[in-house]
């Protein structure tokens, strides 16, 4: 059989012919330069060939283990089975952690290019690989996304396998069990699924491995492409999955009883079910006291509405409610959009829209002149506009406030949500007032109300209304005090701690 022909077999077996089995490899990758081709003979007795991708082995591991071991072995047993060779290599002569048995070339393949090293030998219808796995990684370091004033300062990399090991790290006990698929057809992406047995609810465990094994994609380059596939409603501004780059978030999120998303070859983990005040809750808030972290989350929920309500109310009141605002506040900004040739709600967007390009330049440009623009953006072009007369100050001070509200939020997805609905509030406050915003707000409210989150609802535990799990939303009690799991996640092992013994009356 033709090698052509070969290729369309699925099945494909390893050939006892070792040239053969080269050339398929060869034609197969396209002659690719960083497919290295080690031939020897295999304890001095068997031709033999090492195949390995270059940039995705260990070359210390392929050396001492493999090499090495095979290269320097001359007394050897007497072999009467076949392959029986192979499970001798296997059991007492190769020194590496990971070394199988295969029989297809199509597993021949996709061991190489994850990371192993594939050993044949003439005349054996089997090979061996061998772990060797080891490129270049980032090292841990600082979150970006998610800094802390208090706290642990390590963050996830792009390795699957080291982040897990953060994980473990934290969690030393055998219940947090991993589970490992690989999801796309060309890319075949590592996923681990992470969850502690007993603390979990199992219904979402299964209904997260339902929906993973629906995915039928040829690449996953990031958790973003698993996000979109997993959550529960899509037509949605509001992310209904959380993620983060920290493993104590993670950790703290599996001992709520919560499950996370590790994708191989990005820093951020995916957590599920993920609820809305989830994402006003910083890792900080756990290592202040609970009066501290009380107040800096109250801060928050309020930096939300101004970031949200700021520029709509500023184009409410100055178009149609006037009579809300104190004399003397209501004469200085007539004063100041006495030469400003444009409505507020046409003001309030020209300078919406000059932040957000602003903000989209600072992320592109290089870090060189980023600090650079951000002083233009923010004094210059400001201060421009105000003596221009395009805006009134007023409103710069508005944006200005708006802005600065938006990154009080933890959670980047949150923020955007806001963003997106800052702009349908300034329409419809500039079309109806405060009637307008009314409108709007109830209709947000409304549909956060029917928004589920792997079966959660996601406005709990305010709607439905769950007392006993206020004690970490809007404020933060102490941590003697937090005894029991949020009831949300509907974990099988509620209690997080032991009850509270009463005290003995003298």
């Amino acid at each position: 059989m033709s090698i052509d022909a070969q290729s369309h077999d699925t099945t494909q077996h390893i050939n006892p012919n070792l040239s053969q089995n080269i050339e398929y490899c060869k034609e197969m990758m396209g002659n690719s330069n960083d497919l290295m081709i080690r031939p020897f003979q295999c304890l001095h007795k068997w031709p033999a060939v090492l195949l390995y991708i270059d940039g995705l082995v260990d070359v210390q591991i392929l050396n001492q283990a493999i090499l090495e071991s095979l290269l320097q072995r001359r007394e050897l047993p007497d072999f009467s089975a076949d392959d029986e060779h192979l499970i001798y290599l296997q059991n007492d002569v190769l020194a590496a952690s990971e070394v199988l048995l295969i029989e297809d070339m199509d597993d021949v393949l996709n061991a190489m290019i994850a990371g192993f090293a594939i050993l044949l030998i003439e005349g054996s219808v089997r090979g061996l690989k061998i772990g060797a796995a080891g490129w270049e990684d980032r090292s841990v370091g600082e979150p970006i996304s998610q800094t802390v004033v208090r706290g642990p300062m390590e963050g996830f990399n792009e390795n699957l396998r080291t982040n897990t090991a953060m994980i473990r790290r934290r969690i030393r006990d055998s219940r947090l069990w991993i589970e490992e698929r690989e999801i796309g057809q060309i890319t075949k992406t590592r996923i681990a699924v992470l969850y502690i047995k007993d603390t979990v609810n199992n219904d979402v465990v299964e209904e997260l491995r339902k929906r993973l094994d629906e995915i039928d994609i040829d690449g996953i380059l990031e958790g973003g492409y698993i996000e979109e596939f997993v959550q529960d409603e899509t037509r949605t501004i509001f992310p209904t999955v959380y993620n983060s780059e920290r493993p104590d978030s993670v950790a703290a999120a599996l001992l709520e009883g919560r499950v996370a998303i590790i994708v191989d070859g990005t820093p951020f983990v995916l957590l599920v079910p993920a609820l809305f005040v989830h994402f006003f809750q910083s890792p900080e808030d756990y290592y202040q006291r609970a009066d501290i972290s009380t107040l800096i989350r109250m801060i928050r929920y309020l930096a939300f509405f101004i970031a949200l309500l700021a520029p709509s109310f500023y184009i409410a009141i100055s178009t149609f409610h006037q009579e809300m605002l104190p004399t003397n506040l209501l004469i200085s900004l007539a004063a100041q959009r006495e030469g400003v040739p444009f409505p507020a709600f046409i003001e309030a967007l020209l300078m919406e829209l000059t932040y957000e390009i602003l903000r989209e330049a600072g992320i592109r440009i290089p870090k060189t002149v980023g600090q650079a623009v951000s002083i233009v953006g923010t004094l210059v072009i400001g201060q421009a506009a105000v003596d221009a007369g395009v805006v009134s100050a007023a409103m710069v001070i508005i944006v200005s406030i708006t802005a600065i509200s938006s990154y009080v939020i933890p959670e980047n997805g949150l923020s955007i949500s806001v963003r997106i609905l800052r702009f349908v509030l300034m329409i419809l406050a500039a079309a109806f007032g405060f009637y307008g915003i009314l409108i709007v707000l109830l209709i947000t409210v409304t549909h956060l109300c029917t928004l589920r989150s792997f079966g959660v609802p996601y406005m709990s535990p305010f709607a439905p209304f769950i007392q006993s799990d206020l004690k970490d939303t809007l404020f933060r009690v102490p941590w003697p005090n937090m005894r029991t799991r949020p009831q949300s996640t509907k974990s099988p092992n509620i209690n997080r701690q032991p009850p509270k013994k009463k005290k003995r009356q003298r």
